[in-house]
């Protein structure tokens, strides 16, 4: 079992595209969705990605906060083409750009599709009150803001959220 530690950003500029040193395209979709994982009937996300040429079977923990845990678990592409057609929900698309700042790997997840418009950076850390170094194209952090996560985003696309949520300052 991994602990995930993270915390999520809102990009602010294209400052990170120069900086970005790798580029992967990914298709996710969930076996579960976010009504069952806030109603309290599931406990955890189920996720199946296909990252480049590889794919990825993903269960995290569902925790308010930074912090919680997470299984990742390698699987056969076809694998996870089949598993994808029973995935609840849309797919998200995005494309991941890595970038290096101050000794830190940050993903800048550039969204695709029916979440097109929508770029996030996330960044993992040692602990939880850890301080952090921002480079100054991150914007307003949105860790705790379920909205802003992929099981989220699956259920309820980016292009269906109103522009006061998508201008929302609500978050901390």
């Amino acid at each position: 079992m991994g602990t995930e530690i993270e915390r999520k950003f809102l990009v602010a500029g294209d400052g990170w595209r120069e900086a970005a040193h790798k580029v992967v395209p990914m298709a996710q979709g969930y076996l579960n969705d976010l009504a069952m994982v806030e109603g309290g009937r599931q406990k955890a996300s189920v996720r199946v990605r296909i990252e480049g040429d590889q794919a990825f079977l993903n269960i995290k923990s569902r925790e308010p906060g930074t912090t919680r845990q997470e299984f990742d678990y390698e699987i056969p592409v076809a694998d996870a083409r089949a598993l994808l057609a029973l995935c609840v929900g849309g797919l998200v698309d995005k494309r991941r750009h890595y970038v290096e700042y101050a000794g830190r790997l940050w993903e800048v997840d550039e969204f695709l599709g029916d979440n097109a418009g929508l770029v996030v950076a996330e960044v993992e850390l040692e602990s939880a009150d850890q301080a952090l170094d921002r480079p100054a194209w991150v914007g307003r952090q949105v860790t705790d803001s379920l909205r802003y996560y992929n099981l989220a985003l699956a259920s309820r696309p980016y292009s269906q959220w109103s522009d006061d949520e998508r201008s929302a300052t609500d978050i901390p």
